[in-house]
């Protein structure tokens, strides 16, 4: 069976679109499931619990679905019901392993019930959310099979897409490879009225590289480079293809891979137009030739594709670069880090609703009650003003509130507060020559609740060595909050400069990160603010094979002269 006929098995456009504005489907899917009653609750604040706005069942379990024609594929996977909140805050996604997305408002309170069905521990960590330390999903609080954990936080971020997946010591990579992870999107009445692209058009997309064996069973390795599959999911479907309308669509893209790196692009170099990042919507839309996407970043783009014919089918494509591992490989010799690919095709036809298409997805919705917040954008005329809007290049250094065209390499370092060097010692990973203790805390990793600093990393080899001892990427995640970059350093070792130069023109270093790419040899400085809540956090390589090898430190928010 061709790859075209296994295509048309799976989802069709009903399928695909489905999910706009669905009122029980998240309550009717999760009746099914037969959570049993809590018989554990940790993580519940010390100050009391606070009645929730929304309430949710989760179970992580095994599980099995069609990825490629004939025998189905054992995942491990996420489901969900919802117990309490409006109607489409569960919205689960068929036909694919990927757990169901989760719909938010700022300011509601969520309690989430989460338990193991693995027959191993696991813990969920909320990517990018601002929540207490025991919501964090730090892997120290790690359940085992049949336990529940309870989550208590309030949704305090801004609007956009963010994601859940497993977080234990040593384990998050296989975990995560098998098929835990889920999308979280904030939304709100202010972001409704700036007129992007609702419904059909706004497609959430989960990137990821899978290898199977001869039997359609998932094959997983752990190497120092990081996992690197030989074929390429989207929304944990192979030979994505949509058939799109001549019209404007939001592309919000999550690279959910577990350490591939990917350079986005169209192939006849049409620019890629781009309104947000990790944190939500950019100041002002910007564009690139290419965008690149490392481990656990996303990106949010406007795609129009009445500007290219219709019956055309058009390719979004990962193009190459080197410097994505030791040698220029990458560890897989039949698709390295680094290799040029194709990502997902959409053919344009102004019959968009005949052809099936068998990439899954979810389409947010707002409920009428959505609370209007402040928007990060400065007029409602908002397509118009992308259209029109040219390169965006940007001609000085950001403000401390960020631009949205800021070139973060174009701006001088500054003293840092902190600086992180990443490096192989002994052949491991480590941050600092250290690597991860489950509750141990340097001094130099101890920051002060309200406090603002400037954080350094940096990509090299202390003496100034580079070569193979620096010569890994490195996508650096803190917990708890978003951060501004603020300035690049390139490489300067002559291969390693060379390297960077294949990737560093895709960069979106403006607007809220909490994920941070850095190519071998190169220093990057982020500025955040330490608020709302005291206790452990962690920063770490979101390569998860690095993470697992013990590339992940703690920090502690203390008290001011504690």
């Amino acid at each position: 069976m061709n790859s075209s006929q296994i295509a048309t098995q799976g989802l069709n456009r009903r399928d695909f679109l489905r999910l706009s504005g669905l009122s029980a489907l998240g309550v009717a899917a999760g009746s099914a499931i037969g959570f049993p009653a809590i018989s554990t609750a940790l993580g519940k604040p010390a100050s009391g619990v606070v009645e929730p706005d929304v309430e949710i069942n989760l179970e992580a379990e095994l599980s099995q679905t069609p990825i490629l024609s004939g025998l189905e594929t054992q995942v491990w996977r996420y489901r969900a019901e919802l117990v309490k909140g409006p109607a489409g805050t569960v919205q689960p996604i068929p036909n694919t392993y990927l757990g169901p997305a989760f719909v938010f408002r700022p300011g509601q309170n969520v309690r989430i019930n989460f338990t193991n069905r693995l027959a191993e521990e696991t813990i969920v960590h909320w990517h990018g959310l601002h929540v207490p330390q025991a919501a964090d999903g730090h892997p120290r609080l790690v359940i085992g099979p049949n336990e529940t954990y309870v989550y208590e936080f309030q949704v305090l971020d801004r609007p956009g897409m963010y994601w859940y997946h497993p977080h234990p010591h040593g384990r998050t990579g296989p975990q995560a490879y098998r098929g835990l992870a889920g999308l979280i999107l904030i939304t709100d009445g202010a972001e409704a009225g700036l007129g992007l692209p609702t419904g059909e058009r706004d497609l959430p997309l989960v990137l990821q590289d899978r290898t199977f064996d001869g039997q359609n069973q998932l094959l997983y390795y752990t190497h120092m480079r990081g996992f690197l599959g030989d074929r390429i999911l989207v929304n944990g479907q192979p030979n994505a293809n949509l058939v799109v309308k001549p019209a404007v669509y939001r592309l919000r893209i999550l690279n959910g891979s577990n350490s591939r790196i990917y350079k986005l692009a169209w192939p006849d170099a049409t620019p890629l137009t781009v309104i947000g990042t990790d944190g939500g919507l950019l100041d002002a839309p910007i564009q690139r030739n290419y965008v690149t996407l490392a481990p656990a970043e996303r990106v949010d783009l406007l795609v129009d594709f009445s500007q290219w014919p219709t019956g055309s089918t058009q390719t979004l494509r990962s193009l190459a670069f080197s410097g994505g591992g030791f040698g220029g490989g990458g560890g897989n010799p039949t698709l390295p880090n680094g290799a040029d690919f194709a990502v997902m095709a959409f053919k344009i036809s102004d019959d968009a609703t005949a052809t099936p298409a068998p990439t899954a997805t979810v389409v947010p919705t707002v409920a009428p009650t959505a609370t209007p917040t402040t928007s990060p954008l400065s007029t409602a005329a908002y397509l118009p003003m992308i259209f029109s809007q040219g390169n965006g290049a940007n001609s000085g250094p950001p403000s401390v509130s960020g631009q949205a065209d800021f070139r973060a390499d174009q701006v001088e370092a500054v003293q840092a507060d902190r600086t992180f060097s990443l490096y192989m010692q002994f052949g491991q990973w480590t941050i600092n020559g250290r690597t991860f203790q489950m509750e141990a805390v340097a001094p130099d990793e101890i920051v002060e609740l309200g406090s603002q600093e400037v954080w350094e990393f940096a990509n090299q080899q202390p003496g100034g060595m580079g070569g193979m001892m620096g010569g890994m990427a490195h996508p650096m995640h803190i917990h708890d909050l978003q951060f501004r970059i603020i300035s690049r350093q390139a490489p300067t070792d002559p291969t390693q400069r060379s390297n960077w130069e294949t990737v560093k023109d895709g960069y979106v270093d403006g607007g809220w990160k909490d994920t941070v790419l850095l190519m071998p040899g190169e220093r990057v400085q982020v500025q955040m603010e330490f608020k709302d809540f005291t206790g452990l956090f962690l920063y770490h390589c979101h390569n998860l094979e690095h993470e697992d090898m013990g590339m992940m430190r703690n920090y502690r928010i203390v008290e001011p002269g504690s």
